[in-house]
């Protein structure tokens, strides 16, 4: 065996940072007992930083546009010319690495429309002189499917139990199960194993209430479908101000059209108690000081809010088909963990009342698993015979490649 063995980690994030975010955190884990290069399908923004040695091969970018429907992220080139390079990219690198394990994210469970790329992959993985172990890495909650839940189930498990050798569910088992968000017709035959979550390695500490700063943060994950929460939260800041004396600072994410950062921007102006930012280094820090949080509740916001013990109000994004967040809010709601606001509603004067109410909230104490990534890290290894012995890791840049054939 080559030493030490290669890692292909395929991350394809499409609407918002939350999957790329936590792939980060799981390839930081597995770096100590392989060679990690992830395949990244989507735009990286300046504001994440990669892992240090991992290896980031960047393939043509494709997102979800409003109407659900694959767009290319690079101008220079239309989708089918995006999925034809990226199809040559996956086989190629497949072929150079020779890789002792592969970690595919979402897909079966998700990401359909890259089956085209994903299924030629993981069929020349297994005609490979040494067949690499291959998983499929999930998230708490799967999004539903309406009427087409059965079917779309029913191929998932198929493609699972003919090309994966194992489910990873990066959650707390006692918080959500796979087969409440997966039904198929036919059950999974390869194993399912639970992680915890993953959060990514952090230093901050949750202060004690008296100590935080008289401040509300306002943040909407990568920021592509978030302007009317930060836009709804300056509004409210009009009445907040003269009202509670805390100030909001609002992140509006990297993905945030330019026309709707412009107007955010322009409204911030006319607003006092207001500091308006595009990212920032880490949210869990911020949110550790805070004195409260609104935010949308995806998987690692969620998190975030978890670890930093923060009087939280989450707008879970919702509309038809995307159900995931919230699903887990109301989860978390029922654990005392955090305040929920419909986002339809954010149009009348409830955010500003709920904000009022919020700073009444205390959250309830969370014990739920947060060591998924070491987990995950663990598991693949036993299974793809890795001894377990932690690997240095120079401190260096983390390398990227671009797909530009």
């Amino acid at each position: 065996m080559r030493w030490p063995p290669t890692l292909l980690f395929y991350c394809q994030h499409s609407l918002g940072i939350g999957h790329l975010t936590r792939s980060f955190a799981l390839c930081h884990a597995l770096s100590q007992h392989f060679r990690v290069v992830l395949l990244s399908g989507g735009v990286v923004p300046d504001s994440l930083t990669p892992p240090e040695g991992v290896e980031i091969v960047e393939l043509a970018p494709l997102g979800a546009g409003s109407d659900g429907k694959l767009v290319s992220r690079d101008p220079r080139r239309t989708v089918e010319e995006a999925q034809e390079l990226r199809r040559r990219t996956l086989l190629e690198t497949l072929d150079t690495t020779q890789p002792r394990a592969i970690f595919i994210e979402l897909f079966p469970f998700g990401r359909r429309k890259f089956a085209a790329e994903l299924v030629p992959l993981l069929e020349a993985a297994r005609a490979l002189p040494e067949r690499p172990v291959v998983v499929s890495s999930v998230r708490d909650i799967l999004v539903g499917r309406g009427d087409e839940q059965r079917s779309f189930d029913d191929q998932a498990a198929a493609r699972a139990n003919s090309l994966f050798d194992a489910v990873l569910v990066h959650a707390d088992r006692v918080f959500a199960r796979l087969e409440e968000s997966f039904r198929p017709g036919k059950p999974l035959k390869i194993p399912v194993a639970y992680t915890g979550f993953v959060v990514p390695e952090r230093c901050s500490v949750p202060l004690p209430m008296p100590e935080r700063r008289l401040e509300i943060v306002v943040s909407a994950g990568g920021g592509r479908v978030g302007a009317e929460l930060l836009g709804a939260a300056l509004d409210a800041q009009q009445e907040l101000w003269p009202l509670t004396g805390l100030s909001m600072k609002l992140v509006a994410g990297p993905f945030l059209a330019e026309p709707q950062w412009l107007a955010l921007e322009q409204k911030a102006r006319t607003r006092e108690g207001v500091e308006l930012l595009r990212s920032v280094p880490d949210l869990a820090t911020e949110l550790c000081g805070a004195r409260a949080s609104v935010s949308q509740c995806g998987y690692n916001t969620a998190l975030d809010l978890l670890s930093s013990e923060v009087p939280a109000l989450v707008v879970p994004f919702s509309e038809p088909g995307q159900d995931e967040q919230s699903n887990r809010a109301r989860r978390l709601e029922r654990l005392g963990a955090v305040r929920v606001l419909d986002s339809h509603r954010l149009g009348s004067g409830a955010l500003t009342n709920a904000i009022k109410e919020l700073l009444a909230f205390e959250p309830s104490p969370q014990y739920l698993d947060l060591d998924g990534a070491q987990a995950a890290a663990r598991v693949l290894a036993d299974m793809a015979g890795v001894p377990r012995v932690p690997r240095l890791i120079e401190p260096k840049t983390a390398k990227r490649t671009w797909a530009t054939k």
